[in-house]
């Protein structure tokens, strides 16, 4: 069964150029479009006067430099992180330096790991970053006419945390849930279970609107999410049908699962198809030898 996601291609923008979205939030888009980023890291501004800055980007002088204009004026109290990709945090340490402020968010790249912060982590983690201070879920961060609720989604990252205004019952769900396409959940550090549980857990809560920090908004947030937890499941009967077939091997898998999609991005496919295998060998639905990894051959348990 095919699932269809409901995303939304429309987005009117400048690079560099502070968007005003709504009454408390602004969006600086980085020049950074990629097969993983779409248009390019989206950069939030919550507040006037005394703001906070979610998800700074990447280490890019001109994107630090446009965000320092779109600042101009104003104090930032809180650089908020949503999690630790290099698309999302190195850009904090240099803002900081120009603007000041506190940078807030769950810690490390892989601190969400049972067990604390691990060696083996995925390309792409910036390792480098380290909150001033450590956020978990549930805790409130309050400013100047704003307030921001911790809500911790693991899954994408070990480390990942989104974030809801309470002003205006948005959420900022940083790469969790994207406007453009779906997560990547890419082992060690992502875990599809976790992911999976996250999703869920979004399901529970009554924000009427997503700003993600790739794509754009998102306005029918239940029926979008609901939407993703259907593809990973019926991502997971593909696997099914696969096996069934005598498809054993991860590279095979996904030339057929995702047949209609750019090969160059085949390997990140690759990386998810592992994560989804990892969880149904953890439930006993497929079998391998040895531990799940992506040159394993699977079999129906």
């Amino acid at each position: 069964m095919a699932v269809s996601i409901p995303y939304r291609r429309d987005m009117t923008f400048e690079y560099g150029i502070a968007d005003t979205l709504s009454p408390l939030i602004r969006r600086v888009i980085c020049k950074n479009p990629s097969a993983f980023t779409f248009h390019g890291t989206g950069t939030y501004i919550v507040g006037r006067g005394k703001v906070a800055v979610i998800d700074p980007g990447p280490d890019d002088g001109a994107h630090v430099s446009a965000l320092v204009n779109a600042l101009r004026g104003e104090t930032v109290t809180h650089h908020i992180i949503t999690h630790t990709h290099r698309d999302h945090s190195p850009a904090t340490a240099p803002l900081k330096a120009i603007v000041g402020g506190k940078s807030y968010g769950f810690g490390p790249h892989g601190s969400g790991r049972s067990g604390g912060v691990h060696d083996e982590v995925e390309e792409g983690g910036d390792m480098a970053f380290r909150p001033d201070i450590t956020v978990r879920d549930g805790d409130v961060i309050e400013g100047d006419g704003w307030t921001l609720e911790a809500v911790y989604t693991p899954g994408h990252t070990s480390n990942h945390l989104c974030y809801a205004l309470k002003q205006e019952n948005a959420l900022f769900p940083g790469d969790h849930v994207m406007g453009w396409s779906t997560t990547i959940v890419s082992p060690p550090d992502g875990d599809m279970l976790a992911y999976m549980n996250s999703l869920e857990k979004l399901l529970k809560r009554s924000e009427a609107r997503y700003w993600p920090t790739h794509g754009t908004s998102i306005d029918d947030p239940k029926a979008f999410v609901a939407a993703l937890l259907e593809h990973r499941r019926d991502r997971e009967r593909q696997i099914m049908d696969c096996l069934g077939k005598g498809i054993g091997d991860i590279k095979a898998m996904v030339k057929v699962m995702y047949a209609d999609v750019d090969v160059r991005l085949h390997p990140a496919a690759a990386r998810s198809v592992l994560a989804h295998l990892i969880h149904m060998v953890d439930t006993g639905r497929v079998a391998c030898d040895g531990e799940p990894r992506l040159g394993a051959t699977y079999r129906r348990a």
